[in-house]
């Protein structure tokens, strides 16, 4: 492998955990202004948008694709991940909106169980014993972070918030092992059609559920943020995986969300507990043992 080629795509692998992390605490203030089902909507057509305009770019300047088209028998898992990806985003929305950030960041780490385990139960995947402890870490850590004071006696009780946000995860996890499937296939042409086929499906939601648009601009910058965060990050992962791996595209991709909570303490001023600190510890170890 050239030297080279490997420390870009491991910059590329960083730079793809970097665009996702900052999308949790910039949602998280837009969602004062821009209801949670718009605000899904227009993330995922940002991506879409924004990736198929790089996919007429290639195309204008006759640039011959090695990567293979989607086929006819594809459509099941293609259809599975566009569903699973308007509930997953919708989910995460709700779940923020009554969420710290910082909490909402380190739960998406429940993917990773998520995805194990629907890849034992319906694809027969082989899970080793360091998964199963990363599995455990990870879920102790989702259940620590998922805890809050309830208004009678201050006792523990489960946040309704995290709750919707673990649900996304599993949604999301579902949808990782269907997009395996097609793995092989052009990449931004996975991209596109999830943003378009997602992003359509939760606006069609969100007029459904009597939302209303948002402002233009508001709009406007949702969809910058789309691209960027879900699009483009997509985009530097896939390239890095292909040269350094998936196992090591994903230890470094495994930084996004501990970059997520770190952005939403400095810029938000979200208070870091005792619980919070606990968690994020075991989480690490457990994503750690993950990769």
């Amino acid at each position: 492998m050239n030297r080279n080629n490997s420390n870009v795509a491991i910059l590329l692998a960083v730079l793809a955990a970097a665009l996702y992390a900052i999308s949790t605490p910039i949602s998280k203030v837009m969602l004062q202004v821009v209801q949670p089902t718009m605000m899904a909507a227009f993330l995922y057509l940002g991506a879409g948008i924004g990736v198929g305009m790089m996919m007429l770019v290639r195309y204008e300047r006759k640039r011959p694709s090695s990567e293979e088209r989607l086929h006819r028998r594809d459509i099941p898992y293609t259809a599975a991940m566009v569903v699973l990806d308007i509930a997953a985003p919708i989910l995460m929305m709700y779940g923020l909106k009554t969420c710290y950030a910082a909490n909402t960041s380190l739960l998406n780490n429940f993917e990773i169980v998520a995805t194990a385990i629907i890849a034992l139960l319906f694809f027969r995947e082989a899970v080793g014993r360091r998964l199963w402890t990363a599995i455990c870490l990870v879920t102790t850590a989702s259940m620590l972070l998922s805890l809050e004071n309830s208004s009678i006696g201050d006792a523990l009780t489960f946040s309704k918030g995290s709750l919707l946000v673990l649900a996304a995860t599993v949604c999301w996890g579902l949808e990782n092992n269907c997009t395996r499937q097609i793995a092989e296939r052009d990449p931004m042409e996975i991209v596109t059609i999830k943003g378009f086929g997602s992003g359509l499906g939760a606006l069609a939601i969100a007029f459904a559920v009597g939302e209303h648009l948002p402002d233009l601009q508001h709009i406007t910058f949702i969809l910058m943020l789309g691209f960027v965060a879900y699009g483009l990050s997509i985009y530097c992962y896939t390239y890095a995986q292909r040269v350094i791996g998936a196992a090591k595209t994903s230890t470094y991709y495994a930084l996004a969300p501990f970059v997520g909570a770190l952005l939403s303490i400095l810029l938000l001023g979200e208070p870091v507990t005792l619980t919070f600190v606990v968690a994020s510890l075991v989480m690490a170890v457990g994503c750690w043992l993950a990769t």
